[in-house]
């Protein structure tokens, strides 16, 4: 099993696999790392990533991209309406108002949502790794923009799980980006922070991050963005031309769809060339409406003209990011580009301008999110063994809690995650209850969303205790690692009546402090709120804090007492359900839409099958019949049966055009095979006739070869002293024979008419040389014994001591051992005795 990241961009997406020795992109089935954002339908079957943005022009209707700005939205929204105008498809409201794509397919009128869109895209990615690697893909981290609100992150997570893939966290793009910048970083320190700035100028979107990284760590601090990218160069160069086009050559290329989505592909091409190149370039497009030739041209100059509105909310963003991240300039050690439009000249000129740093390119600027993904998914991944890289990621927008109000009491709201809030983090909130009650979760800020709620939870079974008050509820507000905030559990603390309780009431009573209004119980008065926050972060640290601050904390205090340890000691926590109205499908819808993706990946594998079956049977009709008239197998068929099999072979190629054009796959199958029982004795008989002249040359190379053998051994070469004369006598006998079945064959192989089978096959050729080469290879090739080692006398052992020593016998000669100037053991020498 692998893990991978994806990169899910508005116009290309990019994946990233962990494989041993670091992380690898992957390409595509045609080769390429950028697989196109879209989605086309085409008769009977889907086609995904470049094949359908190569069709785009000539099935448009039927060709959906730029599907990630829809997600999670509603089709009335403003944001989508805008979105439309760039989208070519047939787009409509369905009966709950959200998006429904309308396309042909399965020669019917079908509506697919954007998540479901986004699913088959997601589908294509994941068999595109698969095939890659290998090895089945599930685990995945995908990268979404830091400005997607609850509901976009929701749609998201809904379309991966349509797609069955297992994703173990949504992650900012920036965050991604900033992990694959700083996990291969070897300089940086525990107490001192690198402080990085991160600009990604995409297809459809502008994001800015800050990051401080510390050795082994990287804390997100602040980001900003702007949602202008690449796209926006092209429609305001687009309105220029098209401008241009109507005055010179009287055609207007808004009128016509496919015109200017032409005009915008040469645009994309020519702004690419200018990021190169400051002289005048040309721009030519043929035949581009009405049979009509255009041509102009343009400079980097006046591009950077046109484009001024974008460049300047460019530079807004860049100078909102240094306010809010309270960065200095000199506390910035670097600012890091990705993103293909981040290419552009002028936008490394306002980094300059903004940030007083040139603008790095250390990561790869196309690749670079779908790396970072990869190394979370890694270091996620129970799968994969990496080195631990602690990531802190931010909430970029506050988070308010509200909930009803209860008799005399007005309804609560606290601010319970602030803007920049670190993330993953849980927090829990107290509410002091008789009864049910609802909680309402909402943005603290402006979102680039129409709806700031988040979702309502219906807390249920809450009772008061015996004597009629209220009990606290602990309500888990988390951030996940998703970046979506819920309530994760809600708990009811029933206190037990006892007197001990009652005792640190009334000390608390006693306590309060000044300008705290509590009655004579020790709660608050009627108007002011019961509750109060405890942090939980995600790293089991708990301290008690209050977003309403210090202040209100020890209100808090006051109101519970010195007693409240030992209430909570005689207390009994049990969890409440939940009832959560908030974005995203239900389980039914979600279980419909994934069996309907399954049943839609096994139309396209069987349609594939029928297509590879039809091109097959198509092939083999065009390669028989050139083969049977003037080809190779024109000599080995009699002419009456050739040509009826050419006729054969015409009827049906007029049949796959006409009544076959639409057949299922085992008609094709079935056709083909009855083809192979006409052909195929007509390709044996020519492969025998066309083999059978080398086949019966190398049997004659292999008699030769034997008697030569044979004759050497006679004549007494001494290469052949090691055999026996019953060997060759074996071999002479099967050459022999090899000889007279030779003498017996050949004449039949050549007399044969060449349009009636072999009367020899090749295969009993082969048969005739196999047998005599093993027999002959099997004694000649024998390798001669080694000659036995003379003996030589040796001296008796005294004698031979008595020599070395002058000619006296060796005392404790047994005893003696060598040794060597280190004064170690000559064994100790030995290369064979290594030390670990």
């Amino acid at each position: 099993m692998s893990v991978i990241g994806i990169d899910f961009g508005n116009e290309s997406c990019y994946v990233a696999a962990a494989r041993s020795g670091g992380i690898e992109t992957l390409a595509n089935d045609y080769s390429l790392r950028a697989t196109p954002s879209f989605v086309a339908f085409d008769g009977k079957k889907r086609i995904i990533g470049v094949a359908a943005k190569n069709q785009q022009v000539t099935n448009m209707k039927n060709t959906v991209g730029g599907f990630k700005r829809l997600l999670g939205r509603k089709f009335n929204d403003p944001h989508v309406q805008h979105e439309l105008t760039s989208i070519p498809a047939r787009v409509e409201a369905r009966g709950d108002g959200s998006i429904g794509i309308k396309v042909n397919y399965l020669g019917e009128d079908q509506h697919f949502g954007p998540e479901q869109l986004t699913a088959m895209l997601f589908t294509k990615l994941k068999e595109t790794s698969a095939a890659a690697m290998q090895t089945q893909v599930n685990d995945c981290v995908i990268a979404c923009p830091v400005f997607f609100t609850n509901a976009e992150r929701k749609a998201l997570l809904d379309a991966a799980q349509i797609a069955g893939l297992n994703v173990l966290r949504l992650m900012n793009e920036t965050t991604a980006t900033a992990l694959a910048y700083g996990f291969y970083k070897n300089d940086l320190f525990e107490d001192k922070p690198r402080n990085v700035i991160f600009v990604d100028f995409g297809h459809s979107s502008l994001q800015a991050s800050a990051c401080a990284f510390t050795k082994g760590k990287l804390k997100m601090l602040a980001s900003t963005w702007d949602q202008i990218g690449g796209r926006d160069i092209d429609l305001a160069l687009g309105d220029y031309f098209a401008k241009e086009f109507q005055e010179r050559y009287k055609i207007n290329a808004k009128t016509n769809a496919r015109a200017n989505l032409r005009l915008l592909t040469e645009i994309e091409k020519l702004k690419k060339q200018m990021s190169a190149n400051s002289t005048k370039l040309p721009l030519n497009i043929e035949c581009f409406l009405d049979d009509i030739d255009v041509s102009s041209s343009m400079q980097r100059s006046q591009m950077e003209e046109l484009c001024a509105p974008v460049l300047q909310r460019v530079e807004q963003t860049f100078k909102r990011l240094l306010a809010e991240s309270k960065l200095q300039l000199d506390d910035i050690h670097s600012v890091e580009i990705v993103g293909g439009s981040s290419r552009i000249p002028s936008v490394k000129q306002l980094i300059e301008q903004v940030f007083n740093k040139p603008a790095s390119t250390t990561l790869n600027q196309d690749e670079a999110v779908s790396r970072g993904a990869a190394l979370q998914c890694a270091i996620m991944s129970p799968a994969v063994r990496v080195r631990e890289f602690g990531v802190t990621d931010i909430q970029n927008y506050a988070v308010k809690v509200l909930w009803d109000s209860e008799g005399s009491a007005a309804p609560g709201e606290i601010e319970i995650f602030p803007q920049y809030h670190a993330s993953p983090f849980s927090r829990l909130l107290t509410i002091n209850r008789k009864g049910p009650f609802n909680v309402s979760i909402v943005y603290g800020q402006q979102v680039p969303y129409p709806d700031q709620t988040i979702g309502v939870w219906k807390v249920k079974d809450v009772k008061p205790t015996e004597r009629g008050e209220g009990q606290d509820v602990k309500l888990k507000v988390r951030i996940n690692n998703n970046g979506i905030v819920l309530i994760s559990s809600a708990t009811l603390v029933e206190k037990k009546e006892a007197e001990e309780a009652a005792a640190a009431a009334e000390q608390a009573a006693s306590e309060e402090k000044p300008g705290d209004q509590t009655n004579n119980t020790g709660e608050p008065a009627d108007g002011q709120q019961e509750a109060y926050c405890e942090n939980e972060d995600d790293n089991n640290t708990s301290t008690a804090s209050s977003p309403g601050g210090q202040g209100w904390a020890q209100r808090v205090k006051g109101w519970f007492g010195s007693g409240a340890d030992k209430k909570k000691k005689a207390s009994k926590a049990t969890e409440l359900p939940l009832e959560c109205t908030t974005h995203g499908f239900s389980p039914v819808d979600l279980s419909n839409y994934t069996q309907q993706e399954s049943k839609m990946i096994g139309n396209d594998q069987k349609e594939t099958e029928r297509i590879d079956a039809k091109n097959a049977l198509e092939e083999f009709v065009y390669d028989m019949r050139n083969k049977l008239q003037g080809g190779p197998f024109e000599r080995y068929v009699v002419e009456a049966e050739r040509e009826k099999i050419v006729s054969q072979l015409n009827d049906l190629e007029n049949w796959l055009y006409e009544d076959g054009e639409d057949c299922e796959r085992d008609i094709y199958t079935s056709r083909l095979q009855a083809l192979h029982q006409k052909t195929d004795p007509i390709k044996l008989r020519a492969s025998d006739y066309e083999q059978g002249p080398a086949a019966f040359d190398e049997l004659k190379n292999s008699i030769a070869i034997a008697r030569l053998a044979v004759a050497e051994f006679r004549k007494g070469v001494p290469k052949y002293d090691h055999l026996t004369e019953t060997e060759f006598i074996n071999i002479s006998e099967t050459a022999d024979k090899a000889q007279s079945w030779l003498d017996a064959n050949l004449p039949k192989f050549t007399q044969s008419p060449r349009t009636a089978d072999s009367p020899v096959q090749i295969s009993a050729v082969r048969q005739e040389v196999q047998t005599l080469n093993s027999c002959v290879s099997s004694v000649i090739n024998r390798a001669k014994p080694k000659p036995t080692p003379a003996k030589t006398a040796t001296p008796p052992k005294d004698e031979a001591n008595a020599e070395q020593n002058g000619g006296e016998p060796a005392a404790n000669s047994g005893d003696k051992m060598d040794v060597d100037n280190n004064g170690q053991s000559a064994a100790g020498n030995d290369p064979s005795m290594e030390v670990e």
